[in-house]
């Protein structure tokens, strides 16, 4: 074998006066070739340090045994959790995931989407930017072979396959929760009006005030673009007002961190002045002295294996009829219930 040249399964073959096919099935633990003959042919390729033919085996079986993954942002620990899950889901199916983050940018986005596709992996699982409103690739992806799962940001249509989470019991938890305590005048900081976890949101806030009994005050509910500027400037709304609220509901935690810093910047003390309750359960509160008053938790590890499991019942159906048959066209999703948990104060 010439120096720096691979080994191949022929040259494994021809050392031990073997058929190609034999090689080949020993080294893949076939059950109709002896344990002797298995041994000597591992042996002799670990001794050449051969290595598979990866692309023959991906263009054979129509596969390149990699999902890829698309989030808004790697370095919130919502996502942390959740990749995690899948991550772990695929390796435990012998996949490598790749990764690849929006910034909530929907040009970014598409932008990876299509080089995923170019790259041929089996199936994607996606949680939409919040910016994003045109889902064409859906169909372009689905008329390409690849399954896409969507969880967290989930469109608002019909036929997709998704992981969900039940936004208005933890809401509903939430508003009970300050009602409970006194609280009358209680706000909601929303994020973006397009959203469909926007519109959710909102629902359950005001299904839960007439609940409770506490009459509506629009002013009471306000929005932000989620950055920054937007989430400050959001919060400096209701605390302007000449009835400032006295509980906030937030759109998320990294809301929360904005809000409660504009309410020190006005002299406002948390959990005294004003009491905040917010989704996604950020890990780090536990370590601040003034955290909100609870959280509410949308079990993103759960959403992420169940999204992987998915993922993987579409990638092996092999047939267009089964695909049909999976509910690729029709949609499926999964609902999990949102829950008020880790109450700080």
């Amino acid at each position: 074998m010439n120096k720096g040249k691979q080994p191949t399964i022929k040259e494994i073959a021809k050392r031990l006066k073997i058929s190609t096919s034999t090689v080949s099935r020993a080294l893949n633990d076939h059950p109709s070739i002896g344990l002797i003959t298995t041994m000597r042919v591992k042996k002799l390729a670990e001794e050449l340090n051969y290595e598979p033919n990866r692309t023959a085996i991906f263009f054979k079986q129509r596969k390149t045994f990699t999902i890829g993954v698309i989030l808004p942002s790697l370095s919130e620990a919502f996502f942390s959790a959740a990749i995690s899950e899948i991550e772990n889901f695929a390796n435990s199916r012998n996949y490598t995931v790749i990764l690849g983050q929006s910034l909530d940018d929907p040009e970014r986005e598409l932008k990876i989407i299509n080089t995923m596709k170019v790259h041929r992996v089996d199936g994607i699982i996606l949680s939409s930017a919040k910016n994003t409103r045109e889902f064409e690739y859906i169909e372009i992806l689905r008329n390409a072979g690849i399954p896409v799962v969507f969880f967290d940001c989930v469109p608002d249509l019909v036929q997709i396959n998704a992981i969900v989470s039940n936004l208005k019991t933890g809401m509903k938890e939430a508003i009970d929760t300050f009602a409970s305590c006194g609280h009358r005048g209680i706000a909601f900081i929303n994020g973006p009006a397009h959203l469909p976890a926007s519109k959710e949101r909102e629902e359950a806030f005001i299904e839960a005030l007439v609940n409770n009994g506490i009459p509506l005050n629009r002013d009471y509910i306000v929005y932000t673009d989620l950055s920054e500027k937007g989430n400050t400037d959001a919060t400096l709304q209701l605390i302007n007002l000449s009835e400032r609220p006295s509980a906030v509901v937030s759109f998320n935690d990294y809301v929360t961190l904005d809000a409660m810093n504009a309410v020190r910047s006005k002299g406002l003390t948390v959990n005294q002045d004003i009491f905040f309750i917010s989704y996604a359960n950020y890990p780090i509160w536990k370590y601040m002295e003034n955290p909100p008053m609870a959280s509410i938790e949308q079990l993103p590890g759960k959403q992420g294996a169940l999204a992987a499991e998915m993922l993987f019942e579409l990638i092996d159906r092999d047939t267009e009829e089964n695909a049909d048959d999976s509910g690729i066209k029709q949609g499926r999703k999964i609902v999990l219930e949102s829950k008020l948990v880790n109450q700080h104060v």
